[in-house]
C-alpha cells in the first residue's frame, strides 16, 4: 500500500513538472504597444492602460506593454508622418489624424467602425483664473482690459490652442463679445493677442506656467483645470457664455500595426477606451465622456437619447467622482460653426491666417 502512495506521489510530482512547463511555453509571448498622445490627457491614459491590460490577460493569456509618448498633438502628429511608429495615436483634434491619413498611415474609413465618430473625449474651453477673481474676469470680453496678461499656448504647435483661438473667435462671431461682434472675430483676437504673455508649446506646460503663478488668466480645457483643481491647485475656473465644445479623436496607425504585427490587440485597446470604465476614468479625470451611459452618470443630458441601466452589466472598475461637474454652457457651439476644420485650420492658422498674422502683428515681425 504504502509502495502504491509513493508510486502515486511521483506519478503526481512528474506531471506537473512536465505539464507546468508546457502550460508556459502555450501562453502567448507578451505584446507591446505604442501609444503616442496629446500631452494633456496623460494621467488619465495612467489609469486606463492597467484596465486594458488586466482585459486582455484574463482574455488571452497574453501581458500587454505600453509605450507611451506624449507632446502637443501637432508635434506628435508630425512625428508619426515623419517615421515614428506608433501604434495608437490619440490626439488633440481632427486634422491632426487627417495628416496621418494623408501620409498612408491610417486609414480612410479611421473613424467608422465605432459609433462615436472617432472621438474618444469631450471637452469645453474655458477660463482660469486667480483665486477670488481679482480681475472680476466673467466672460471673454473682460480679456481684452488694458493691462491683463492672458495666457494660451502656441497654435502653431498646439491642438489646445487652436480649439483655444476659435473658442474666442467663434464667441465674437455669434454676438457673445460686446463691442467686438464681427464675421470672423478677428478683431476680438486683435485685442486678446495683445494680451497673450505667453505662448508656450502645448496646453499642458501652458497650464503649468499660469500654475506658476505667471498671467492673470489662462485659456484652455475644462478637464486641464479640474486636472489641477484635484490636485489641490489654487485658482477658480469661469465658464464663458458662449464657447467651443472640443472632440478629441483616435486612431489605429494602421501601417505600424501592420509593421508589428500588432492589430488586434490595437484595434482592442482603442475599442477598450469606449467601455464605460475607461470613459469613467476620463471623466474623472475632467473629460467629458461619450458613452451615452456614463453622460447620464455625470448629468450630462442629450436630447433624444434615451439611457436605460443595463441589469446585467459588471461591477464598475471604475467608480464616479463626485467632485466633477459638467454644467450646461448657454452657448455651445461646435467646429461646424467655421465651416469645419478644413476651413477653419487654413482661415485662422495657415501661413496667411487671421490668427497668424496677428500674432505677427502684435510680435512686431
Amino acid at each position: 500500500m504504502l509502495r502504491s502512495r509513493i508510486f502515486l506521489l511521483i506519478l503526481v510530482i512528474f506531471a506537473l513538472v512536465t505539464v507546468a512547463p508546457a502550460a508556459a511555453q502555450d501562453a502567448p509571448p507578451p505584446i507591446t504597444l505604442t501609444l503616442a498622445g496629446y500631452a494633456v490627457p496623460r494621467e488619465a491614459y495612467g489609469d486606463i492602460i492597467p484596465l486594458f491590460q488586466r482585459y486582455w490577460l484574463e482574455r488571452t493569456g497574453q501581458q500587454v506593454i505600453v509605450l507611451e509618448s506624449y507632446q502637443a498633438s501637432g508635434a506628435q502628429s508630425r512625428a508619426i508622418a515623419g517615421g515614428f511608429e506608433a501604434d495608437i495615436a490619440a490626439l488633440s483634434i481632427q486634422p491632426d489624424i487627417t495628416r496621418l491619413v494623408d501620409a498612408g498611415l491610417v486609414s480612410a474609413d479611421w473613424k467608422d467602425d465605432n459609433p462615436y465618430a472617432g472621438f474618444v473625449t469631450q471637452s469645453v474651453v474655458v477660463l482660469a483664473v486667480r483665486p477670488d477673481n481679482p480681475r472680476a474676469i466673467a466672460d471673454w470680453v473682460d480679456l481684452a482690459q488694458a493691462g491683463l496678461e492672458v495666457i494660451t499656448p502656441d497654435p502653431a504647435t498646439s491642438g489646445g490652442a487652436q480649439w483655444n483661438i476659435l473658442g474666442a473667435a467663434g464667441a465674437a462671431r455669434r454676438g457673445f463679445v460686446p463691442g467686438y461682434e464681427s464675421a470672423d472675430g478677428a478683431e476680438f483676437l486683435r485685442a486678446l493677442a495683445g494680451n497673450i504673455a505667453v505662448l508656450d508649446r502645448d496646453g499642458r506646460e501652458s497650464f503649468l506656467t499660469f500654475e506658476r503663478g505667471i498671467g492673470d488668466v489662462a485659456i484652455t480645457y475644462e478637464n486641464e483645470v479640474y486636472a489641477g483643481l484635484l490636485a489641490g491647485g489654487e485658482y477658480e475656473l469661469v465658464y464663458p457664455t458662449s464657447t467651443i465644445l472640443i472632440e478629441n479623436p483616435v486612431a489605429v496607425v494602421d501601417t505600424y500595426v501592420d509593421l508589428h504585427g500588432t492589430r488586434e490587440v490595437a484595434e482592442a485597446f482603442v475599442q477598450f477606451l469606449w467601455t464605460a470604465d475607461a470613459q469613467r476614468a476620463f471623466a474623472n479625470r475632467g473629460f467629458r465622456p461619450v458613452n451615452p451611459t456614463v453622460r447620464a452618470e455625470y448629468g450630462i443630458v442629450d436630447a433624444g437619447v434615451e439611457v436605460t441601466p443595463d441589469p446585467n452589466a459588471a461591477p464598475a472598475a471604475i467608480e464616479r467622482s463626485s467632485d466633477i461637474v459638467f454644467p450646461l454652457i448657454e452657448d455651445l457651439f461646435t467646429i461646424a460653426e467655421f465651416g469645419g476644420w478644413s476651413e477653419a485650420r487654413p482661415a485662422y492658422f495657415g501661413d496667411s491666417g487671421i490668427f497668424t498674422q496677428i500674432i505677427a502683428e502684435a510680435q512686431g515681425s
